[in-house]
């Protein structure tokens, strides 16, 4: 689109912040089933009991920004709330190194349960969300009480505590499972087809797509809690570094998708090397967060936050130059990036606590991911098109060139004219072979064009590896070769079939052939038409008994003779 207006260029900018500029890992994917709890926060001080903290008179703040009372450890109140029957506390999980929960009874009862790292992995459901069940008592529950130790507060202290009932729980599971499986489904989908177009094509954004698409499907299973099902034995903790890593290798996959989508003049100059320095510092601070994030989590997630925000400058002049240079690409990247992006800035915005916390801007990524997922395949696909029908246009523009050229561009080998420069004239017997593929057309069908011309290759290379140095070979068709050497060279035909049998081929593919043989001089153009005459009825005779063999034809004159 080479005459795209302004605000496609906007829409492009808006577009591709997320997928480079998600600030922080999503912490928790809480649903919204059961009966939300608000609560307050007061600093631990020596001295705090429970008991004290259910009856007592302690000042808690209820401001819902927790990010503004720093790290350590606290204690958080919920306000009154009357439920009887079996219920389950659920909470958002977040970086903390242990939590304990108190459930006071109307009958004055004090329940507690308390859980490390790892018992917060037994208790996290889909959608990373910590689930405490409480049975049923005689006396209803009138109150709650947590103990957080070790508390990072980057996104508060305890967010989005509910009271559920179990069937509201699995509910919730259900729904989740069906969200995270779509998603999951996608890119597995998704990974398979470019990886597969990248084996056959092997264009290099086909790659780093497929990077991104098995990072966001490895974030995904972590981030959502599923981990926590099958790795039990992990600390929570360690989960959300995972996160991180995850997250962060998928951001610096779009960042090489990005460079390799776009056409080279786009990153022409310094701005190559400016993309290359943000992704090896996104790089560097996801794995220093992975690596040792509970030396100082917080420092090292404003590292890795402000290496996101590097990532977003480095799109702007990505843009500005696509749209200068006219790159055919920018309103692809536009359309399949515009509603994530969109979201992004969002969930940026609450990275940095500049608006508060939510569950569906949280939730967003894995949806707005699936639309960019679908809508990126028709870009990649687009993509492809316009490289083949370049790649065409070019074959055809060099096609006369070609010709007149002395070797065969595909095999390496020489060419029918330069092969025939080089023969006519030999002086004494020559012995002439004429190689032919059987069943080239199906191969073709089987693997496609692009595996037959790789098949070609390989059988080039086979010949070279069968005949003498001396040797002069030449493709001169489409799947027929010729090979030229003095009479009295020591070599059979059904050697080089031998060999050619023996040849691991591209794709795995069987590949066979027949020769046709005939013995004569090739001093002058008659002399190669009737020795090639002859040899060419070989093959049809090799053909006809059965294909790959060998058979052997003199000249007429020397039959009559």
């Amino acid at each position: 689109m080479q005459s795209a207006p302004h605000y496609r260029l906007l829409s492009l900018v808006a577009a591709f912040l997320l997928a480079l500029g998600w600030s922080r890992p999503v912490t928790a994917q809480t649903d919204r089933s059961g009966q939300p709890v608000s609560v307050c926060v007061v600093r631990a001080q020596p001295g705090m009991t429970p008991l004290s903290l259910f009856v007592g008179t302690t000042r808690f703040d209820c401001n819902p920004q927790q990010t503004t009372l720093g790290g350590g450890d606290y204690w958080v109140r919920s306000v009154p709330v009357q439920r009887s029957g079996a219920v389950e506390i659920r909470v958002a999980s977040l970086w903390q190194r242990a939590v304990t929960l108190y459930a006071l009874y109307a009958d004055g009862t004090i329940v507690s349960q308390r859980l490390d790292q790892q018992g917060t992995m037994r208790h996290i459901q889909l959608g990373a969300i910590v689930g405490q069940p409480l049975p049923a008592r005689g006396a209803p529950l009138v109150r709650l009480l947590w103990h957080v130790e070790g508390a990072a507060n980057l996104r508060g202290i305890l967010r989005d505590a509910r009271i559920a009932t179990p069937e509201q729980a699995v509910r919730s599971n259900l729904l989740l499972a069906a969200l995270y499986g779509g998603f999951a489904g996608l890119c597995i989908a998704l990974f398979t087809y470019n990886l597969a177009l990248w084996a056959t094509l092997r264009h290099r954004f086909q790659l780093a797509y497929c990077a991104m698409v098995l990072g966001l499907l490895c974030y995904a299973i972590s981030s959502s809690g599923a981990l926590a099902w099958a790795w039990p034995e992990l600390a929570n903790n360690d989960r959300m570094r995972i996160n991180y890593l995850t997250l962060g290798v998928s951001a610096v996959a779009a960042l090489l998708f990005a460079r390799t989508f776009f056409e080279p003049r786009v990153f022409a100059g310094g701005l190559g090397r400016l993309f290359t320095v943000a992704a090896a510092t996104m790089l560097a601070a996801t794995l220093g967060y992975a690596l040792f994030g509970p030396s100082n989590v917080w420092l090292l997630d404003r590292c890795f936050t402000l290496a996101f925000a590097g990532q977003l400058l480095v799109v702007g002049p990505m843009l500005w130059r696509a749209w200068r240079t006219r790159s055919n690409y920018l309103w692809l990247f536009a359309l399949a990036w515009g509603a994530p992006v969109f979201v992004a800035c969002f969930r940026v915005a609450s990275g940095l606590s500049l608006i508060q916390w939510n569950f569906w801007i949280d939730n967003s990524t894995i949806v707005m991911m699936t639309l960019e997922a679908l809508l990126s395949s028709f870009a990649i696909a687009y993509r492809v098109r316009v490289l083949s029908l370049e790649r065409d246009a070019a074959r055809e523009g060099e096609l006369a060139a070609l010709l007149l050229a002395e070797i065969d561009p595909l095999t390496g080998l020489l060419n029918r004219r330069a092969f025939l420069a080089a023969v006519i004239g030999r002086t004494g017997e020559q012995m002439l072979l004429i190689l032919d593929l059987d069943h080239f057309k199906l191969i073709n069908e089987t693997i496609g064009h692009d595996g037959g011309d790789d098949v070609l290759r390989a059988v080039a290379r086979t010949l070279q590896l069968s005949v003498p140095d001396a040797a002069l070979i030449a493709r001169i068709g489409g799947e027929e070769f010729a090979i030229v050497l003095p009479a009295d060279t020591p070599i059979e035909p059904r050697d080089i079939l031998d060999r050619l049998r023996a040849t691991r081929m591209p794709y795995d593919v069987a590949v066979t052939a027949s020769i046709g043989k005939c013995i004569g001089p090739l001093q002058r153009e008659v002399d190669w038409k009737a020795l090639y005459g002859a040899a060419d009825r070989a093959l049809y005779d090799a053909k006809s008994a059965g294909r790959d063999r060998a058979r052997i034809r003199a000249l007429p004159d020397r039959i009559a003779a």
